[in-house]
């Protein structure tokens, strides 16, 4: 019996890291292999982030020797690759710039020419953890058709014909399902509450 207390406890402590290891933050090596440097392409680092999704807390990791510079800058620097600004500019790489939380983060090489030649990078960072959706609002029933006398043709309802994609509603109705990382995160103090009760 005791052997399978502690087999049930493992199994829960591992299940439980699993979970926990899904919402990590992930680091993102800025323009892959090619680091940060004066790209070949106007669009690298722009086409570089539309590959990629961002989360709070996730990690820029910026590539670079000599020669270059990382600052966070606003949306009109960077849109004029305004280099003239007071914001902190990191000078050493490998350059580590968390994603600390939700919105746009623009970033520019400060050194002359750099940025207009393409060294910049905007981000669009989301929530770390999905919210649960929203409940779809109830539509109008389509309008009922009179079945046709004889000899006569019946007229199509005049939404055309097509059904309504809504969910049901009505006393008989279900909600929507969470998604999988809201339900995982939501079990985990049931996870807690059953690794107590192998304790005791």
């Amino acid at each position: 019996m005791s052997q399978l207390k502690n087999m049930s406890i493992l199994f829960v402590v591992a299940f439980a890291a699993a979970i926990l290891e899904s919402t990590e933050a992930a680091d993102h090596t800025v323009g892959g292999t090619t680091g940060w440097s004066v790209p070949s392409g106007a669009s690298f680092y722009s086409d570089w982030a539309a590959s990629n999704t961002f989360k709070q807390n996730d990690v820029l990791v910026f590539n670079f020797a000599g020669g270059h510079t990382v600052a966070e800058v606003s949306k009109a620097d960077f849109d004029n690759c305004n280099i003239n600004q007071n914001g902190l500019v990191i000078t050493t790489g490998p350059a580590r710039v968390t994603l600390n939380r939700t919105g746009d983060f623009y970033f520019i090489c400060t050194i002359q020419g750099h940025c207009s030649s393409g060294q910049k990078l905007s981000v669009k960072v989301s929530a770390s953890t999905p919210s649960p959706p929203s409940p779809t609002p109830p539509t109008s029933t389509p309008p009922t058709s009179t079945p046709p006398t004889s000899g006569t043709t019946p007229t199509p309802p005049t939404n055309g014909g097509t059904p309504s994609l809504s969910s049901p509603t009505g006393p008989d109705a279900t909600p929507p399902s969470p998604g999988s990382a809201t339900t995982l995160v939501a079990t985990f103090p049931v996870l807690i509450a059953v690794i107590m009760n192998l304790l005791v």
